[in-house]
């Protein structure tokens, strides 16, 4: 098996060369067939690497500790969900899952569009072809999964070893969400190569007007989702696994992720303005090949070993291949764009400040400054070392005094757009749509202060999440209202109608509530509170309203982990709630400490109780329990945010008119016609329509 898994890998290498050789010959040459071969050639490519997962994942399930990379990663007592997780754990394996999610990816692409734009799909195979030789070429010489353990006998020949029970997996992946959070992230990652290759294609072959836009925006949406995913769960992983009460600390690898996010949230604003006004091409090019590049950055800075983080693989030499690559896609994109860069002039120029279009640019510079610092804060210790030999570390208060400014404007932003007319907007719409959700959140924030709200950040917080959740309810409620009028329906039953009639653009509202709550439970940190206390059974520890008495502790094994658990029962104003039940487990294959931690999850608060051990002077457990205030928003907001997304991708409904064929009227049938075409006449010269309504796709 690992011979055919090998095999499986170099023939998806050679599929993918052929698919870019073949391609480039077909396009220059204009032969069909060796175009349409080679889009073949690239679609083979996936089911070659889907052989090579599947061999990958048979060792493991079936404990071929032969395998150097199974060996490294697994063991005999490992539970049956991690083993399919074990093939991302580690540097090879997860490799071996992008070039399977590229493929997926690839597939989709060129598959979907096979019988259309003929002048487009034949650069989008090539370059697709082109990213997945540089993973496949490390797949098969740089970091080959399917390496095997051997050993030299007396003679000096080598024969294959065995490790009987493996070193087993890292116990921080050893948690259900580790089995959804990496393929998220890596979905979010080799999603950004389509619309790459789209843009990319579109340049090189000088394809006419905006329809790279149109085919690419559910593409990029879906990746962007699945990136937004894949960052939550990590968020929530590091809440509810490292023990530290919190689920941001701006790590390098965190921000490695945060960044593509950013310049793909930028995309997708700006696009509307090259659709609607034609306009910022040129921007919208770069976001996009800026985007895949730092996709292939945050892969590197994983990989290569050259900052520090609990995320992070070991070092090696394989940064180096990322650095050529990405040396390679900046000059092709630069290229491509300086002999190009006459397709991409606007048709417009912006008509005022106090319009839509400004208010998508300064959207887009301001999340292209948050771009910036945080990817000079992730570089900075970087830089410092090879520039002055020292490495000087940027912790979280550098990003916080940063970024939190930002999101702040960014979320005004968010509340102002959608109030403003395209082109121009009047002075009197400004004062009808801003005057009242502004003065209602203004009071609000007066009587937050009044109630004890005194940080500063947390205040601006509220203020403007509650003006941006007042102008989204409000774009609902004028559209819902017309129509409740006109076909006499509810409110509720208008805006079913109002939505699903524009998919895109409420879809986009929904998404910005979502990021309203998220802000909403970020804010919450201000508000944290901890408490650290040696307790032995029968004592206490108080924090907040909660009082929280060690009853028991126990140590509960198993073949994989044995562990240290203290049993904790909660009181709140003097009544018993609740137990809980933290605990610290020993893995004994890989002889790792981790904290599993305690959480009691309520819709305004959270309880976070972490058992650290004993204190080694005393001998006395130590308890430290947390209160993370509105935590949960963050999670709920995410929710949200997949929705608002999954809505926006949904096809529109669409007004159309039904004709239906005609029987040869009666004498008295056709009296009655005539007087119906007459009335009819009359209603459309008064402006009325006589439609019945029908769903129909959005093909873009």
């Amino acid at each position: 098996m690992d011979i055919f898994g090998s095999f499986a890998l170099l023939l998806a290498f050679l599929a993918a060369v052929y698919a870019f050789a073949g391609g480039l010959i077909g396009i220059y040459t204009r032969r069909q067939l060796l175009t349409k071969s080679a889009r073949h050639a690239g679609m083979a490519v996936f089911g070659l690497v889907t052989l090579a997962v599947a061999s990958l994942e048979y060792f493991f399930f079936t404990d071929n500790f032969s395998m150097a990379y199974v060996a490294e990663h697994s063991n005999r007592a490992l539970p049956a969900f991690y083993k399919f997780a074990a093939l991302w754990s580690g540097q090879e394996g997860s490799l071996l899952w992008w070039s399977f999610l590229l493929s997926l990816f690839a597939f989709l692409a060129l598959f979907l569009n096979r019988k259309r734009h003929p002048e487009l799909m034949p650069w989008v195979g090539v370059i697709l072809a082109g990213v997945q030789i540089f993973f496949l070429t490390l797949n098969n010489f740089v970091a080959n999964p399917f390496n095997v353990i051997a050993g030299r006998d007396a003679g000096g020949a080598l024969h294959l070893a065995t490790l009987s029970q493996g070193s087993g997996l890292n116990p921080l992946l050893q948690y259900p969400e580790m089995v959804i959070h990496p393929p998220m992230l890596y979905l979010g990652y080799t999603g950004f190569t389509v619309p790459f290759a789209f843009a990319l294609a579109a340049l090189l072959g000088r394809y006419p007007g905006e329809k790279w836009i149109h085919i690419t925006r559910r593409w990029t949406m879906v990746a962007w989702c699945f990136l937004g995913v894949g960052i939550l769960l990590g968020a929530h992983w590091a809440y509810a696994v490292l023990g530290w009460g919190g689920y941001w600390e701006w790590d390098p690898v965190e921000n490695a992720a945060l960044l593509p996010w950013i310049t793909g949230t930028a995309f997708l604003h700006s696009v509307m303005m090259q659709e609607k006004r034609g306009m910022m091409r040129v921007w919208n090019v770069w976001l996009v090949f800026s985007t895949f590049m730092l996709c292939v950055l945050g892969t590197f800075l994983t990989r290569a070993g050259i900052v520090s983080s609990v995320h992070a693989f070991a070092e090696s030499a394989i940064g180096g291949w990322f650095v050529a690559f990405l040396a390679i896609v900046l000059a092709v994109c630069l290229v491509a764009w300086y002999k190009n860069r006459d397709y991409l002039r606007s048709d417009n120029q912006l008509d005022s400040l106090v319009s839509r279009e400004s208010s998508f640019l300064f959207n887009n510079l301001i999340l292209l400054a948050a771009c910036f610092a945080v990817l000079w804060g992730t570089l900075f210790p970087v830089l410092s070392e090879w520039v002055t030999g020292s490495k000087i570390s940027v912790g979280p208060p550098f990003f916080d005094k940063v970024n939190i400014p930002i999101a702040l404007f960014l979320l005004l932003l968010t509340g102002v757009g959608p109030l403003l007319a395209w082109r121009k907007t009047s002075f009197d719409a400004l004062k009808r749509n801003f005057a009242w959700p502004l003065g209602i959140a203004l009071v609000a924030g007066v009587v937050a202060f009044l109630f004890g709200f005194r940080d500063v950040y947390a205040c601006m917080c509220l203020i403007l999440s509650i003006f941006v959740t007042l102008t989204i309810a409000s774009e609902f409620y004028r559209g819902a209202r017309v129509i409740a009028a006109r076909d006499r329906v509810n409110i509720i039953s208008a805006i079913g109608e109002l939505t699903m009639r524009n998919t895109r653009r409420y879809g986009g509202y929904i998404v910005h509530f979502g990021i309203v709550l998220i802000f909403i439970g970020i804010a919450g940190r201000a508000f944290s509170q901890d408490m650290q206390k040696q307790v032995s059974v029968g004592q206490s520890l108080a924090i907040g309203p909660y009082t929280i008495v060690c009853q028991n502790f126990d140590s509960p094994s198993n073949a994989n982990y044995t562990s240290q658990r203290a049993t904790l029962e909660v009181f709140r104003n003097g009544k018993s709630e609740m137990m809980l039940y933290p605990e610290r487990r020993f893995f004994t294959a890989s002889q790792v400490t981790e904290t599993i931690v305690a959480i009691e999850s309520a819709p305004l608060r959270d309880l976070y109780v972490v058992y650290s051990g004993v204190d080694p002077d005393t001998n006395k457990p130590v308890i430290h329990a947390f209160i993370n205030p509105l935590v949960k928003f963050i999670w709920f907001g995410g929710i949200v945010v997949i929705l608002g997304t999954g809505l926006a991708m949904f096809p529109e409904r669409r007004a159309a008119l039904v004709l239906s064929r005609a029987s040869e009227p009666s004498w008295g049938e056709a009296i009655t016609s005539t007087s119906a075409a007459t009335a009819v006449n009359a209603s459309a010269r008064s402006g009325t329509s006589f439609m019945h309504r029908t769903d129909s796709s959005d093909e873009t």
